[in-house]
């Protein structure tokens, strides 16, 4: 409800309009009733005005108006009466129900309806007469019908603001999803960028710094064929990618996608980290300790663990010291364990910077998976220092994440 008292334009057409219709009956000498203690005509334009004056606050101040033409619609029972004072207290109890205080929209229907039953009731026994009824229903038709009507009214109108609320709410719920959703999209996308770019251009990056530095044209014909080999790769790896992204790509049959790396292509991985290894001095061998009947694994853990082993062999070929890498697979109760160690320290000859993006993008495909992920350095037993990548990757998902 508004504080200003300032009336709105329906109020000034209502409160006019009434006035002036008032004035119309008053001068034909059109009243609705006669024999009353105030009998002379212009006694009746008395009420009529004052509820005109009821009409102006009917939506800014509803108690004041209600009171007022409760207070005025009594009076003009003591006139010879008109019937736009009874027409404009119609529509103050309206907007009473309508635009009061919750307390006042419930108790006004039943006080209303109280005061029906009863003055039917007093009437009744009154003047003994079955035309007494029509009194009551005039009572009814006068006050509890129009406070029935503007409970009505604002009932629907609430039921119509929460709807559009909920609607609202629903509507930035719906953005929220969207939202999240696209930056899950923008992660996973940074996580399949970095893992199918870096590798190729470390390797591109440690040998066309060897071609430079050391003047040695075999050594330089060697890198050349390197960085020619990771480039190529690299392209046919962007190609996959942008296939995926597209809708209908053209890279594989039918204009579908390319299908996703497997651990199927580990071999082919290891067998290119040794040859991009080679110059610094690195080893890579593959013990896959899985029974033969195994089979294929879902394709998400197959994804994520091949590209858990080719970031780090990346990660390999720019920061571990000359020794051996081993990647090791396993699968025990249905878990697949990935592995891969590298001697860490510091080798002679060109690296590659790093940025860490790798190690955040295995643990989040460990962490979609519902797995474990640790990585670090620690002693071999033998005096050595290795670095450990280590992933477990529940091949089914566990009853705990349903």
């Amino acid at each position: 409800m508004s504080t200003s008292l300032r009336p709105d334009r329906d109020a000034v057409a209502l409160a006019v309009s009434g006035l002036l219709g008032g004035l119309l009956l008053w001068r034909l000498g059109l009243h609705t009733q006669g024999g009353r203690p105030f009998s002379a005509p212009w006694i009746t334009l008395v009420p009529v005005t004052a509820m005109a004056a009821a009409e102006l606050l009917r939506r800014n101040a509803p108690r004041t108006a209600l009171t007022i033409g409760v207070v005025a619609l009594v009076a003009d029972q003591f006139t010879r009466g008109s019937l736009a004072t009874v027409l404009m207290f119609t529509d103050v109890m309206y907007a009473a129900a309508l635009y009061g205080t919750p307390a006042a929209a419930r108790r006004l229907p039943v006080a209303t309806l109280l005061v029906t039953v009863a003055s039917t009731i007093g009437f009744l026994a009154w003047f003994r007469r079955p035309e007494a009824l029509l009194i009551g229903l005039v009572i009814g038709l006068v006050s509890f019908i129009p406070a029935l009507t503007g409970v009505s009214v604002r009932s629907h109108r609430t039921a119509a603001d929460t709807a559009r609320l909920a609607a609202a709410q629903t509507a930035r719920l719906a953005e929220m999803d969207r939202i999240q959703a696209v930056v899950a999209e923008r992660a996973r996308m940074a996580r399949e960028l970095h893992d199918m770019v870096a590798n190729h251009l470390s390797a591109v990056a440690i040998h066309s710094t060897a071609a430079l530095s050391i003047d040695d044209p075999e050594t330089s014909r060697s890198a050349l064929k390197v960085i020619r080999e990771n480039s190529v790769e690299g392209l046919a790896e962007m190609r996959r990618l942008i296939g995926l992204l597209r809708e209908g790509g053209e890279d594989g049959e039918d204009g579908a996608p390319a299908a996703a790396p497997t651990l199927a292509s580990l071999d082919a991985l290891v067998e290119q980290a040794n040859v991009n290894g080679a110059a610094g001095g690195l080893v890579c061998v593959r013990e896959d300790t899985r029974p033969p009947e195994a089979g294929a694994l879902p394709t998400p853990v197959e994804l994520a663990a091949y590209r858990i082993v080719q970031e780090s062999l990346t990660n390999a070929l720019k920061h571990a010291a000359p020794g051996p890498v081993t990647v090791r697979l396993a699968l025990v109760d249905e878990v697949l364990t990935v592995e891969v160690t590298s001697v860490s320290g510091s080798r002679p000859g060109p690296t590659a910077p790093g940025s860490g993006a790798g190690l955040v993008g295995m643990r989040e495909r460990v962490a979609l998976l519902g797995g474990t992920f640790a990585a670090g350095a620690e002693p071999d037993g033998e005096g050595t220092k290795l670095w450990r990548v280590r992933a477990e990757l529940p091949v089914r998902e566990r009853e705990s994440r349903e």
